[in-house]
């Protein structure tokens, strides 16, 4: 087997997905920004736990607090304490000055870090994301335009067809009673999704 030679252009970023259920997340900032990542992070993961911290919070996110048990406010300036026991950091404040400051004090604790609307200064950004059930697609743009990827995300929500989840079920079920060892088991879901690929090519004809 020839090993593929990476290509080290474009979008270097790694792209993976969080069991958000199982970290400690710090938001900072109750505003229109913090607004706008809390949803964000509860919209794709439902019991991620968020402490956020802001000396005040928008109605948007004290609702959620209703629906989403996971998520702690603390109305209050940031501290450096606030970082006490944290896994990841968002800075979603409109002030330059403290989200600066935040992701320093995060930096000297080795915490990822996000800073909102400043590319350079994030360890992580936070996708375009396409669910369908259990399929869940995250779209990056490598920071350069969020608009674009939230088209793109679109576009994807309304090709995927709702028929979606009776497929990976079916395909779950058949792996589960599927005998022999790694690499048949491969070959066989390969053979079987190949149709997939098909009848897209078929319909573009």
């Amino acid at each position: 087997m020839n090993t593929p030679i990476p290509d080290f252009s474009g979008n270097l970023l790694f792209p993976i997905f969080l069991r958000m259920d199982k970290l400690r997340i710090l938001v900072v900032g109750g505003g229109l920004v913090g607004t706008e990542k809390i949803l964000a992070i509860y919209k794709s993961s439902p019991n991620a736990k968020v402490t956020l911290v802001a000396p005040e919070i928008s109605h948007e996110i004290i609702a959620l607090t209703a629906t989403c048990f996971q998520l702690t406010l603390v109305k209050k300036p940031f501290d450096e304490s606030d970082l006490h026991n944290m896994d990841l950091v968002i800075a979603a404040t409109n002030i330059k000055t403290l989200n600066s400051a935040v992701k320093e004090a995060a930096k000297t604790r080795k915490i990822l870090v996000n800073v909102a609307d400043t590319p350079d200064d994030c360890d992580f950004y936070l996708g375009s994301i396409v669910k369908k059930g259990d399929l869940k697609l995250a779209i990056s743009t490598n920071g350069k335009s969020p608009t674009f990827a939230k088209r793109l995300r679109e576009t994807f929500e309304e090709i995927l067809p709702a028929s979606i989840q009776s497929i990976l079920d079916n395909l779950s079920a058949i792996r589960q009673k599927m005998k022999g060892d790694f690499n048949d088991k491969v070959e066989k879901l390969n053979e079987l999704t190949s149709v997939l690929r098909k009848s897209d090519h078929e319909e573009k004809i």
